[in-house]
Parts: structure tokens; sequence; C-alpha cells
């Protein structure tokens, strides 16, 4: 008889303990909600930033996890940075019109999608009907 100096607890071994799959990142998070809105697209920039483009517009773009740029007309963005929802953009700190949003908190994710969305919504409207996404067909748009 062989003596194992090593204890084996069975019911620990049998035992499942479920794994939590890996919490996604805020970046996926968003492209995850935003590339589902119809007639979203995607790019990688030179910058290494990820745009969100409507046809040949841009909606806004994201660095990575930690930044979201956006471009508004100069009454929208007034507004949006007098209720505290942008910031200046790093580069273009005097110009009103590109935005900024730090990703920092869970409520920023949201905000970033509301910021992203209200643009979507503002090209959509100004389309009045018309299609602004690029056709698929045509060789010059890559079909």
């Amino acid at each position: 008889m062989s003596t194992n100096s090593h204890s084996f607890d069975t019911a620990a071994a049998h035992a499942y303990t479920p794994v939590a799959p890996a919490e996604r990142s805020p970046s996926e998070r968003i492209i995850d909600v935003v590339t589902s809105w119809p007639g979203i697209t995607t790019a990688h920039g030179s910058r290494g930033e990820l745009s969100f483009r409507l046809g040949r517009r841009e909606i806004g773009h994201l660095h990575g996890d930690a930044a979201a740029h956006f471009g508004f007309p100069r009454h929208v963005w007034v507004a949006l940075y007098k209720q505290g929802r942008i910031e200046p953009h790093p580069i273009f700190v005097d110009l009103v019109g590109p935005a900024a949003r730090r990703i920092e908190a869970e409520s920023d994710i949201e905000a970033v999608i509301d910021l992203l969305r209200l643009n979507y919504e503002r090209l959509t409207t100004l389309a009045g009907g018309r299609s602004i996404v690029a056709p698929t067909s045509s060789p010059f748009f890559g079909g």
C-alpha cells in the first residue's frame, strides 16, 4: 500500500466555480453599440484612432479606451460645453467645433455613445430621406 503525503479534496475537485468572461473594454463596448446602427462603418486612422463613419462623414472617433473626439456645429458645441458633456479638443483648444470626452468611468462610456448618437441622428436628419451611405455596387466605393 502506498502512502501519499498530499491530501486530495474530492469535494473541491468536483465543485464547479464559473469563471466570468473577461469584461469587455470601454472601446469594445462603444464599438459594439455604435456599429449596430444602420450605415455605420469603421476605419483606422494614421494616429491609431478608430473612426465611426456614416457614409463619407465621420461622427467621431476613439483613441483606444482613453478618449473620444467629435466635431459639432458651433451652436451644438456651445450647448454641450455649457452642459459639461464635452471639453475642447486637446489639439484644437481654441476652436469651437472640435470636442473631446475622456473615458475614465462607466458613465463616460454611455456619454460617449450618446454624443456619437447625437452626431448620427444629426446627420441622418440632415440627409432628409436621402441616402448618405455610399453605394456598395460602385467601383469607387469598393463594391
